[in-house]
């Protein structure tokens, strides 16, 4: 299947690509393989420069780089000048953070002399999704390329603009040919590329489908493998919640991205004494959220990313609608060209509809009400999936009480969930299992190797 690039806006293509032949794929993991021990050998300092090179590029081809990914995926031109900044300030951080989260770990035991190195481990595959087009792989190919591994790109069908924007970006920036390759090969040929004796490991961001199956591939080789997969977050309103600063961000944290990120919240868990209120205020606010063309500046959110997806959440809200849920706030599309959806909120939604038990990646918030935070806090973690979560509460003991109880890998107080180079970023349960970002997520691709002298 070739790499068809479509604009969600008006549903025209922009572009299409030929998947790699097997000999192109070969060719290109061959020059990978090539690469990988000179670059290993390469030291930190050039690394670096050369990270901060690409960082350098980023930041000055801001407008240019967010109209692709604006045009591609359907984000709006200020959150996808705002992954490119993102980006740029990530690289930034490696090219100077890694050298001493690299340093060797002196450890004390009953050695002369005994530590920790971190020595990079290879070619490391990388297959990532559509939402965030630059941001996912720059926060694998970041620390990776400082550890000293070497990157391949296998990157969704419907982002190839991204895609090569990618290989050329390290490519302009100075990179020695080999370190970030980009595969267009279909994902019926991914097991096959894991296979491959030359690539050391494999990371995943994207569904649960996808997640077992390139598990099962490295499995069976063998291989490590780092997972990222779905969530449901679930954004819990205590009693001493501050409405007035809650409902904004949580208007933020559902439909940022249009509303298609793991990490968005999905379900608001408010307890009883302050439901009533807070539905009121959360209706109102999705519903006066502006919807249109990703490149006009008034835009909040832009199209889903294509006909497929805009058809999924509508079935999935039409089945809650049908079994009795209610619409607060939007509860269709929007004809006409173009991939939109209104803004959803749902209250009274069950575990025997799909917005009860699926994951919607769209503007559709599921309301619950609960009697307590005890409550809140079981029925989010009623789920199977474990990203992130949030806690918003001005009382202390409810904030602990929370971070102490959810079954999760982030859990944010007061903040909308999101990623930063500084801390580490992983699921627990179906959301995946290892982590990226912070030293945590470098060292997942390097062996920690140990050390003794007597």
């Amino acid at each position: 299947m070739p790499y068809i690039s479509v604009n969600p806006a008006t549903g025209e293509v922009v572009s299409s690509y030929e998947d790699h032949t097997p000999a192109e794929v070969d060719a290109l993991i061959a020059l990978a393989a090539e690469r990988a021990p000179l670059w290993r050998a390469t030291s930190m300092v050039d690394r670096a420069r050369l990270m901060v090179s690409a960082a350098e590029l980023l930041e000055g081809e801001v407008p240019v780089i967010a109209e692709v990914l604006s045009r591609e995926m359907g984000k709006t031109f200020a959150a996808a000048k705002g992954e490119v900044a993102k980006c740029a300030m990530t690289m930034r951080y490696y090219a100077e953070h890694a050298p001493a989260m690299l340093a060797p770990r002196q450890i004390s035991s009953s050695a002369s002399r005994s530590e920790v190195r971190y020595d990079p481990i290879g070619p490391v595959l990388a297959v990532m999704p559509w939402n965030f087009p630059l941001w996912q792989v720059i926060r694998f190919a970041a620390p990776a390329l400082m550890a000293g591994n070497v990157g391949l790109l296998k990157h969704a069908s419907n982002v190839p603009e991204s895609a090569l924007l990618l290989e050329g970006l390290f490519r302009r920036a100075g990179f020695p040919e080999g370190c970030f390759v980009n595969l267009f090969v279909p994902g019926s040929r991914v097991a096959e590329v894991i296979a491959d004796p030359r690539i050391a490991a494999v990371t995943l961001t994207g569904s649960e489908a996808a997640g077992r199956s390139v598990a099962a591939a490295a499995g069976s080789v063998l291989k490590k493998c780092v997972l990222e997969l779905g969530g449901s977050d679930p954004f819990i309103i205590a009693s001493s919640a501050d409405l007035d600063r809650t409902v904004p961000l949580a208007i933020t944290g559902r439909v940022q991205n249009n509303g298609q990120s793991c990490i968005a919240a999905k379900r608001f868990i408010v307890v009883a004494d302050r439901a009533e209120e807070f539905i009121e205020k959360f209706s109102a606010a999705m519903e006066a959220v502006t919807v249109g063309d990703p490149m006009d500046p008034a835009t909040v959110v832009g199209p889903l990313v294509s006909a497929a997806q805009k058809d999924e959440v509508s079935e999935q809200v039409a089945d809650a609608l049908a079994k009795g849920a209610v619409a607060t706030a939007g509860g269709s599309g929007i004809d006409g060209p173009g991939f939109f959806y209104r803004p959803t909120v749902l209250t009274g939604v069950t575990t025997q509809m799909r917005a009860g038990v699926e994951e919607i990646f769209g503007p559709v918030a599921v309301v619950e009400v609960v009697a307590d935070l005890a409550e809140a806090i079981a029925v989010g973690n009623d789920t199977p999936w474990g990203l992130g979560s949030s806690i918003w509460a001005e009382d202390e003991a409810e904030q602990r009480q929370a971070i102490e109880g959810l079954d999760a890998g982030m859990v944010f107080v007061n903040a909308i969930v999101a990623s930063t180079p500084e801390l580490p970023f992983g699921g627990t349960k179906r959301s995946g299992y290892g982590r990226e970002l912070a030293d945590v997520g470098m060292y997942e691709f390097c062996n920690q190797k140990t050390i003794f002298v007597a």
